[in-house]
């Protein structure tokens, strides 16, 4: 192979690139960001409304869900928290990462859960490429810096595409999940830390915890950065219970 052709795929990259720069650039320019949380223009989240996202006060909320050992949220999905939360994970209010994983690290510091490992709740393949990033495992990556324990996505994998959860009825959501995740088998006999940005049916961190569970994970655990304050855990025509508390 010459030295043309092989330098040939790397010219495309950064043509792609220089591409999607110019495209994101044209449509801030005609349709400018506005903060999701004032509306400020020009700012996906404006500095002011940062400021007051990391001094909002840790509201953690303790969660049953069978299949998990423990689950927990740092507050309740409305007001700022919310407003974050949907910046963060559709607007590419990358920014956030830090404040939201900050609340992430002090709710966990304040459970007595051993972890061996985290695991960010996956996005499909075709989900992730389309939105550039999983904000959870954005989410992940920073709080295993932070408690210096290793963040693992590999170890857990969306199999097949499902709709957004957040479109569907709640006796709807656990249909839409079900059986589309898998572990691998890295996960045996480790505890596990599952991430995610919102939790309000537990249906989809029920499905991530049985795909690690099948493969002998030894406990596994969940926290978010946010729960309806309404949190409805349906159950399953099955054994499966679902109980929580505020």
């Amino acid at each position: 192979m010459t030295q043309q052709t092989a330098s040939a795929p790397n010219l495309l990259a950064k043509v792609d690139t220089f591409a999607a720069f110019v495209c994101d650039w044209l449509t801030d320019l005609v349709f400018p960001p506005r903060c999701g949380n004032c509306g400020r223009v020009d700012h996906r989240f404006c500095a002011a409304c940062h400021d007051q996202l990391v001094s909002l006060p840790l509201e953690l909320k303790s969660i049953s869900l069978n299949s998990l050992d423990g689950l927990c949220a740092t507050g309740k999905q409305q007001g700022i928290l919310a407003a974050a939360v949907k910046s963060f994970k559709y607007y590419d209010a990358l920014a956030l990462c830090d404040p939201l994983a900050a609340r992430l690290v002090a709710g966990l510091d304040q459970q007595d859960w051993p972890i061996d490992a985290i695991v960010p709740v996956p996005l499909h393949a075709d989900r992730e490429l389309e939105r550039g990033y999983n904000q959870s495992d954005l989410l992940g990556q920073q709080l295993a810096r932070a408690i210096n324990v290793p963040c693992q996505p590999a170890w857990l994998a969306r199999i097949r595409g499902t709709g957004q959860q957040a479109q569907l009825a709640a006796s709807e959501r656990l249909d839409n999940v079900a059986g589309a995740f898998k572990a691998n088998a890295d996960v045996h006999g480790k505890s596990v830390l599952l991430i995610d940005d919102v939790v309000t049916t537990g249906s989809t961190l029920r499905e991530c915890a049985l795909a690690l569970r099948a493969q002998d994970a030894k406990a596994v655990y969940g926290i978010a950065v946010s729960s309806p304050q309404n949190l409805s855990l349906t159950a399953r025509r099955t054994s499966y219970g679902y109980q929580h508390s505020w």
